[in-house]
């Protein structure tokens, strides 16, 4: 995935993570090149999200590294690791309920001590959420499910990440907002080049806007690739692009696989 001349933004080797006596995660390996946005598919359960949390710093592993641009992070804090570029927006939003909209996203540059980039950042991320700008007065808890997801990856803007690690983005909206979110964000990566790792079920609209892919089961990698040629796998195909309404079949059929091609 990576030149010999081209260090990776974001690598993580032989990373395990454990909940209790239990291990979530199984000697996963992988990169994010910088400006890429690479996506980690799976089933519930498959690790994904622990996945993220042992990243951003909510988890500590058990074993193996984090390495940002060169720099081993893994069991640093997690304001730490925002401080050093990485961004964690959390599966379900996570935003202030009772703060505004304004106050939310002021929230996401705490780490930074720049008014007037922190001023313009603001401005940037009412232009890519206009929504956000009409209610920036209103208390965040009041918004619908696609705008508080907007605000989430907005207040995630605000602390000028490296790279931005999203949990599920398109979980409870409805098409119309799915399609309205992943246009914003491939502007986003297009026009700002921000670095993303995106952590989806739904492969169709992962692959399509993603550089890079792994699909991810029982807390390993068992697949990797250049999203384009993902999407032409036929593992990929009849388990995961298949008839929509029949995902969630399809994925448990995935789970019974002994072998991989």
């Amino acid at each position: 995935m990576t030149s010999e001349h081209n260090q990776p933004l974001l690598k993580i080797d032989n990373l395990e993570s454990y909940y209790g006596p239990i291990m979530a995660i199984r000697g996963v390996s992988l990169e994010v090149n910088e400006g890429q946005i690479v996506t980690v598919l799976g089933a519930n359960g498959a690790g994904k999200t622990t996945l993220l949390k042992t990243i951003s710093g909510v988890m500590d592993p058990e074993k193996g590294t984090v390495a940002l641009s060169g720099e081993f992070i893994q069991g640093s804090a997690p304001d730490k690791v925002v401080q050093k570029g990485i961004v964690h927006v959390p599966e379900g939003r996570e935003i202030f309920p009772i703060l505004t909209v304004e106050d939310n996203l002021k929230m996401g540059a705490y780490t930074r001590s720049d008014k007037a980039g922190v001023a313009a950042d603001m401005e940037l991320v009412y232009d890519y959420f206009p929504i956000l700008k009409e209610r920036r007065s209103q208390e965040a808890g009041t918004l619908s499910g696609g705008q508080q997801q907007m605000l989430a990856i907005g207040r995630g803007l605000m602390a000028k990440p490296r790279i931005m690690l999203l949990d599920e983005p398109s979980l409870g909206l409805s098409p119309l907002l799915v399609k309205e979110i992943f246009s914003i964000i491939r502007r986003l990566n297009r026009e700002q080049n921000v670095t993303m790792m995106l952590v989806e079920q739904n492969a169709k609209v992962a692959l399509d806007v993603a550089h890079y892919g792994y699909v991810m089961e029982l807390g390993r990698i068992v697949m990797s690739g250049e999203a384009a040629k993902l999407r032409e796998s036929k593992d990929i195909q009849e388990f995961y692009l298949g008839a929509q309404q029949d995902t969630q079949r399809g994925q448990r059929r995935w789970k019974q696989r002994k072998t991989w091609r």
